[in-house]
């Protein structure tokens, strides 16, 4: 890629890197769910970083050294299967995003409720479209400045993400220490029974819950010698992250009973029950929610960004109008890609409140954004395998991480849990994807007809 040609900045380096694989990739809640397992999580977790963990570094590795383009996972679609295969990717992509950051508002009022006691906050629509427009209008200024003022708040994000977890790790060291028994035995290496329930845990431990090394090399045009710090930044980040999550889960099971684990909110409800020896329990779950809050807000801005660059890669390419494409003149950053997907995600998020959806369908939504997801890291795991210079240890890799994405995707469409109808279940999640693909499929058509000569 020739920078000068797009003139984007490039602000991020190795460590900015790192923060952002953390802030990205880590997800609070997945040490409650693994806990769930009980002690024999140590085993499932292993499993996950084995099949799916370690591949999707290789191939992510291999991917970024091969080609090192704004746009990552987009543009590496693009070039292995065609023009076609890479919109729909970053279509799949940017619809993801959309649920994920259509959800901050009601997040963050839902969260501010917890932390100042005020129940009513989190009910008020009011209060959830205020906070909505305050927060998506706040990262469209963000974004539409650049990354390197972004860089800091993902960075700060990344950092507050480990300093909660090591809190949470350290507090059932210091209270073993003091002559505490833990509630369930934290740790073995016994294998859980072969159910459906846990193999459907296994596929969110893996893809859901370790999935997201592919996102930094959206910004592959804006980071520093990307084809190496890429890399470097994976191999840093890609213990620590392991090494939280599975630490993590066992302070969940240090304190709580596993019938008794909230899956909402794990690390509030350990580092409440671990401070109460200390008489702060309450102050520091109001902390820890505030500052919950922060890196889900962190979380956000990292996706706006990413997201944001999407139309505007696709505008390069003629796929959208060239619209998408234009830089701020000071900032030099696509500003009109980024008031669309603020003004998109805003209408969405505003339309998730009006009520007219049913509870269930907006599980099904959440459902199939996941899949979504997935069917990009599918096309991912298949570019090895069109790749000449691929080795048959990428290859491997590749193969591994495409089953565990496969075993994903297929525990997502068929129901686990009791529903009305089961074929129904099934037919409105694959109904919601194919819809969600036939239209980007449509828009595809419509940009590439618009885009050839015609006839005299």
């Amino acid at each position: 890629m020739q920078t000068a040609e797009h003139g984007l900045k490039r602000e991020l380096g190795l460590w900015d890197l790192v923060f952002t694989q953390i802030l990205f990739v880590v997800g609070l809640g997945w040490v409650g769910a693994a806990a769930k397992l009980g002690s024999s999580h140590v085993t499932f977790w292993l499993l996950a970083v084995v099949l799916f963990y370690i591949p999707s570094a290789i191939v992510v590795i291999h991917l970024s050294r091969r080609m090192p383009l704004e746009g990552g996972l987009y543009q590496w679609a693009k070039l292995g299967f065609g023009e076609r295969a890479g919109f729909l990717v970053a279509w799949n992509l940017w619809l993801y995003a959309m649920v994920l950051m259509s959800e901050i508002g009601v997040q963050a009022a839902t969260n501010i409720s917890y932390a100042v006691g005020a129940e009513w906050i989190a009910e008020s629509k009011w209060s959830i479209a205020l906070a909505s427009v305050i927060i998506l209008g706040g990262l469209a200024v963000l974004s539409t400045i650049g990354l390197g003022a972004g860089k800091w708040l993902h960075s700060a994000g990344g950092i507050t993400m480990v300093v909660i977890l090591s809190a949470m790790i350290v507090l059932p060291a210091i209270a073993w220490a003091r002559g505490a028994k833990p509630v369930t035995q934290p740790f073995t290496l016994a294998m859980p029974p072969v159910t459906l329930m846990n193999l459907n845990i296994l596929g969110k431990l893996g893809f859901a819950a370790l999935g997201g090394f592919e996102y930094v090399a959206i910004f592959a045009g804006e980071s520093r010698d990307p084809a190496r710090i890429i890399a470097r930044s994976i191999w840093i980040a890609a213990p620590v992250i392991a090494l939280l999550f599975i630490l993590g889960t066992g302070s969940v099971l240090f304190y709580v009973p596993m019938n008794s684990i909230d899956l909402v909110s794990p690390v509030s409800q350990v580092l409440a029950i671990a401070a109460k020896p200390f008489g702060a329990s309450v102050q520091i779950a109001g902390a820890v929610i505030l500052m919950v809050l922060g890196m889900r807000i962190a979380q956000a801005s990292l996706n706006f960004s990413a997201t944001a660059r999407l139309p505007m890669v696709a505008g390069w390419d003629h796929l959208l109008p060239r619209w998408f494409t234009k830089l701020h003149s000071k900032y030099r950053t696509p500003v009109n890609s980024i008031l669309f997907v603020g003004a998109a995600t805003l209408t969405c998020g505003l339309v998730g409140m009006t009520g007219v959806a049913r509870q269930e369908a907006f599980q099904l939504f959440n459902n199939a954004s996941g899949i979504f997801y997935a069917l990009t890291y599918l096309v991912m795991f298949a570019l090895p395998f069109v790749s000449r210079d691929a080795s048959l240890f990428v290859r491997s890799a590749s193969a591994s991480g495409f089953l565990m994405t496969l075993l994903y995707v297929a525990l997502s469409i068929f129901p686990i849990v009791d529903v009305g109808s089961r074929a129904l279940f099934t037919a409105k999640i694959c109904g919601v994807i194919l819809l969600g693909n036939l239209i980007g499929v449509a828009i595809f058509e419509l940009a590439r007809q618009k885009r050839r000569p015609q006839p005299l």
